[in-house]
């Protein structure tokens, strides 16, 4: 199969980093223009420059934005008026016992995991549609069905993601735009490499070793018994938003390495 996405434009949120850059870099790869998007213009500049010397001739640019605000999210759509690939990748997460995460920790996770897609989705799907094609990716968690104790606001928006993309794909029936979930498990991302590091360090294993210790001690029903990495994560949202998946929507699909324990 050969994904070509040379006639396609692209907007990853929340993609200077981690899974989002990852997911970025594949797009380019197969040929989309693609818009990055973080908090920061250092941020933002450096993933450019890093995807141009990793794909030299790649179609990339860059916007400064905070989807988690109304108001970051009208100067991204702005500056980007219409894209024909939305992924909603920009999120946040934490550990928290329930009892001591206060209100505003449960509406910063909410006003940044949904509230942020909710706002791309509104001001691109519609556009998408008069056009008769457009794929959407919301970037779920498998913490959204395989809820973690420590992490109930995370799982909870993040089950929230599976409502809303759900729901936009029946919205969007019959009018060329598919809307999809991915939900990755655990995944050897700049973010688990620094919780890690000190393991590592003191272990002297490599980190790929040190994470795969901690899927088999933290996702026990994980079946690869590893991480997944960042690319294979972004392989899946690279399929989802081509033509070749035109039959997929109103999806939630996993890339959890087996972690949740079901076969629907």
């Amino acid at each position: 199969m050969r994904i070509d996405l040379t006639s396609r434009s692209a907007l990853v949120t929340g993609s200077a980093q981690g899974i989002g850059y990852a997911i970025a870099r594949g797009l380019a790869d197969a040929g989309a223009s693609v818009v990055l998007n973080g908090l920061t213009e250092n941020e933002v500049d450096s993933a450019i420059q890093r995807l141009r010397t990793e794909l030299p001739g790649a179609e990339v640019s860059g916007v400064v934005a905070n989807v988690a605000t109304s108001e970051g999210a009208t100067a991204l759509t702005t500056v980007v008026p219409a894209v024909d690939i939305l992924v909603n990748n920009a999120g946040i997460y934490g550990q928290r016992d329930f009892f001591e995460a206060p209100d505003d920790e449960w509406l910063r996770m909410y006003e940044v995991n949904v509230m942020g897609g909710v706002r791309t989705a509104r001001a691109y799907l519609q556009g998408m549609a008069q056009r008769g094609w457009g794929r959407v990716v919301f970037i779920s968690s498998e913490s959204a069905l395989n809820v973690p104790v420590d992490m109930l606001h995370y799982a909870t928006t993040k089950t929230a993601n599976l409502t809303v993309s759900r729901g936009l794909a029946k919205r969007m029936a019959g009018t060329g735009v598919t809307v999809n979930a991915v939900l990755p498990g655990p995944t050897l991302s700049e973010g688990l490499q620094a919780l890690l590091k000190e393991q590592q360090d003191e272990s002297g294993l490599s980190m790929e070793e040190i994470a795969a210790a901690f899927v088999v001690a933290h996702r026990p029903t994980s079946l690869i018994r590893r991480a997944a990495s960042m690319d294979e994560v972004a392989n899946l949202v690279v399929y989802l938003s081509s033509p070749q998946a035109s039959a997929t929507t109103g999806a939630a699909l996993r890339v959890d390495g087996g972690v949740v324990d079901t076969i629907a």
